[in-house]
């Protein structure tokens, strides 16, 4: 069976080392193209093609890459091999209709949520942003709407109060490989009749922007001081808004005394038994992370 394999983070690279490792090696990948990173703007590889080169020869040889900076650039090599079907898992285009259509059996997409529910971008930061308990991954197949498309499997997991976007998007790449591997054989068999979605019970996620990772200072001091609700949301908007787009305020009274006109990353935090935010590593813009020991 000859299929390609579309993503480019992390996400993707656990999801297709999975895969490897089971024996289903892509024919080719896509990905996005390489990009400056660092105050150096040294030239790097998204983790799927750096985790392609660091492959044995023996399967690294067998694995095309395409870094197409638009979909229709990739178009015509798609359509020069016919293909079983495709897996999309964190890529950040769009596939069009034409391209969709190539692969006999379809397009499976990998979204780390239990659809119809967390439709969209950001699914795994949403749910540790509304204090949800349970998450979890689906295998679909794509069609032309996001995340609409009827379902061929999924498996839950439990949210931990510990649980950030890492420690989240770690554990939902690892289900999702798994069920991948367990899933692809009965696929291509035709042993597994895709499920409609509920489309009314759908909802929606959105892609967050820097200032959607802004805390009013006054919001920070009441929740360090009082606790309740504002404490609530700015510890889960810490643990879902970093890295990317990350979480940040104008000057710190408490543990630190910084002016208001510096700008802090807010790295870590917990609520105490009491309910109180206690933040546990911040940064100074342009400084080095600060660990505050309690």
């Amino acid at each position: 069976m000859k299929y390609i394999f579309f993503g480019s983070p992390k996400f993707a690279e656990i999801i297709l080392n999975k895969l490897i490792i089971s024996g289903f090696i892509p024919a080719a990948v896509v990905c996005n193209p390489d990009k400056p990173v660092g105050r150096k703007k040294v030239l790097t590889s998204p983790p799927v093609k750096a985790s392609i080169m660091q492959q044995v020869e023996s399967i690294k040889g067998k694995i095309g890459i395409f870094q197409p900076e638009n979909l229709s650039e990739a178009k015509y090599l798609l359509l020069n091999t016919k293909y079983d079907f495709f897996v999309v898992a964190a890529y950040s285009k769009i596939i069009p209709k034409e391209i969709i259509d190539i692969p006999k059996l379809g397009v499976i997409g990998v979204h780390p949520s239990l659809l119809p529910k967390y439709r969209g971008a950001t699914p795994i930061q949403s749910v540790i942003l509304n204090g949800e308990k349970e998450t979890g991954t689906t295998l679909f197949l794509i069609d032309e709407k996001v995340d609409h498309g009827p379902i061929l499997a999924a498996r839950d997991l439990p949210i931990v109060s510990s649980d950030n976007y890492e420690t989240l998007s770690k554990k939902l790449a690892e289900m999702s490989g798994d069920l991948l591997v367990e899933v692809l054989p009965k696929f291509i068999n035709g042993e597994i009749k895709p499920q409609e979605q509920n489309h009314d019970e759908a909802t929606f996620t959105k892609k967050f922007t820097t200032e959607d990772g802004f805390v009013k200072p006054e919001d920070l001091e009441e929740a360090q001081a009082k606790g309740g609700s504002n404490a609530v949301e700015i510890e889960r908007k810490i643990r879902a808004l970093n890295p990317d787009p990350g979480v940040w305020t104008l000057g710190l009274k408490a543990p630190l005394r910084i002016p208001d006109n510096k700008r802090i990353k807010l790295l870590e935090g917990r609520l105490s038994p009491t309910g109180l935010l206690i933040l546990t590593k911040v940064q100074v813009e342009g400084k080095t992370p600060f660990v505050i020991k309690a």
